[in-house]
């Protein structure tokens, strides 16, 4: 009888760790869930990365800045916590192929409703170009400082997920870069 109560619960265990793994906390978690299960994502599945997850936000928050270019780029910042990127992802400065953030949006159907809006975070976010299609894990991040100028601050991190061999699945004919593209919600409207 122990076994089987034992096997009936265990699922349930892998899932929430599996999801916890996605955010840092609740609105963060629900935002993953919103991007994954949008009627538009063209990914067949998403993967959870808590390395995705890491303290962009939290940096955002205690500047009072919503800048992908904030101590390093977005692509060298997961490198530097120790994230394999595929080699084709850029290096410079100003790299970014992994990053979606904003600023000023106080809930998880908020700031996914104005990612989607914008065509650059759209595209990223759903996989609309065979680039992006081919990410396949995620983490996002969500701060809330009210002492800070947007209060809020969100990082989703959506890339490809490491393999051994790093390998281009497709021939692009172009590698998108979003670094200088950023929403931020006009708290004065």
């Amino acid at each position: 009888m122990h076994f089987i109560i034992i096997l009936l619960f265990f699922p349930v265990f892998v899932l929430a760790n599996e999801i916890d793994e996605c955010g840092n906390n609740n609105e963060a978690r629900a935002l993953v869930k919103l991007i994954k299960s949008d009627n538009q994502q063209k990914r067949i599945s998403i993967r959870c990365n808590s390395l995705l997850t890491e303290a962009k936000a939290k940096k955002m928050s205690e500047l009072g800045l919503v800048v992908h270019n904030l101590e390093g780029g977005p692509n060298s910042r997961l490198r530097n916590v120790g994230y394999k990127l595929p080699y084709y992802y850029g290096y410079d400065f100003n790299s970014n192929q992994v990053e979606a953030i904003a600023g000023g949006y106080s809930d998880a159907e908020e700031v996914w409703d104005a990612f989607k809006r914008s065509e650059l975070h759209r595209t990223h976010l759903l996989g609309d170009l065979d680039f992006y299609k081919e990410q396949d894990e995620i983490g996002v991040a969500f701060i809330k400082k009210w002492e800070s100028p947007h209060v809020e601050y969100w990082v989703v991190y959506l890339t490809k997920g490491y393999e051994k061999n790093q390998t281009k699945l497709a021939e692009f004919t172009e590698i998108p870069n979003k670094s200088l593209f950023i929403i931020q919600h006009d708290k004065l409207k």
